[in-house]
């Protein structure tokens, strides 16, 4: 019921009078591959450097695999300041933890506290995300939507290349690989949706966990489309013409100084 009476309104709100129309927010085009695979000794996770504003490429060597723990990493599709501010919170959380507890906290904990912090807004926040660790129960791999869904899997892609990229995991993916195959996947995977997909684009990041600890290679692969500025954009001066110029002088009309007094005077 409660689905029909939000539509109901909003239908009352888009057809009244010229003055009072309100039109519904539009949905926001975001673009990103990420992926992740678990393999025989951890999590490898991956993703792409395009960060876009609607038509722009606005960064080219966007961070979109975030730190949560010594242990556990995020890939974050969708909004980018969402996708940092609510794995920045993650983090902090996790870390006040492990001060208190002494180690580190376990991969679901961290899945449990993303759950609730996104459910709590309905969907308001733009945050899909992909959570890799490996904690003293093993390695995990879970994806979190923006309304709070979540589900254990062994490999995943996710953003708007998750099509193609989900095709290549798909393929190839078998159990207990080794490292060097895991990164040759995640890599083809974010490859295929840099490829297929005009939102994703240059570099290849990568982060390995393992009990051993945390590699995370930026960038993996680098982008062989490089731009070089064809000219230089330092102007001479005077290449402006200046219209008018005005001068005013300011007069100091009172002046006040004051002693500041300090431990070691006598």
């Amino acid at each position: 019921m409660m689905h029909k009476s939000l539509s109901f309104r909003n239908i009352v709100l888009e057809n009244g009078s010229e003055e009072g129309k309100i039109k519904a927010p539009k949905p926001m085009k975001t673009g990103t591959t990420i992926a992740g695979v678990v393999y025989k000794d951890g999590v490898v996770l991956g993703a792409d450097t395009r960060a876009t504003s609607e038509e722009v490429v606005a960064d080219k060597m966007c961070a979109k695999i975030h730190y949560i723990a010594p242990n556990i990493y995020c890939c974050g599709a969708g909004t980018a300041a969402d996708t940092e501010k609510t794995t920045d919170m993650l983090s902090s959380n996790l870390t006040i933890f492990s001060m208190n507890s002494g180690r580190n906290p376990r991969v679901v904990m961290a899945v449990n506290i993303l759950q609730d912090m996104l459910f709590r807004y309905r969907g308001m926040i733009g945050a899909h995300l992909i959570l890799g660790g490996v904690d003293c129960t093993g390695s995990h791999l879970y994806t979190v939507g923006p309304y709070g869904s979540m589900d254990k899997v062994p490999y995943l892609a996710m953003g708007s290349g998750k099509l193609p990229a989900m095709g290549i995991l798909e393929d190839r993916f078998k159990g207990n690989m080794d490292l060097e195959e895991a990164k040759a996947l995640v890599s083809d995977a974010i490859h295929a949706g840099i490829m297929s997909d005009l939102a994703s684009g240059n570099n290849i990041d990568l982060c390995v966990i393992t009990k051993e600890g945390v590699d995370y290679i930026r960038p993996h692969r680098e982008s062989i489309y490089n731009y070089k500025r064809q000219a230089k954009y330092k102007y001479k001066p005077g290449t402006t013409p200046v219209l008018n110029k005005t001068v005013n002088q300011l007069e100091l009309v009172h002046e006040t100084v004051q002693m500041m007094e300090t431990a070691g005077s006598s």
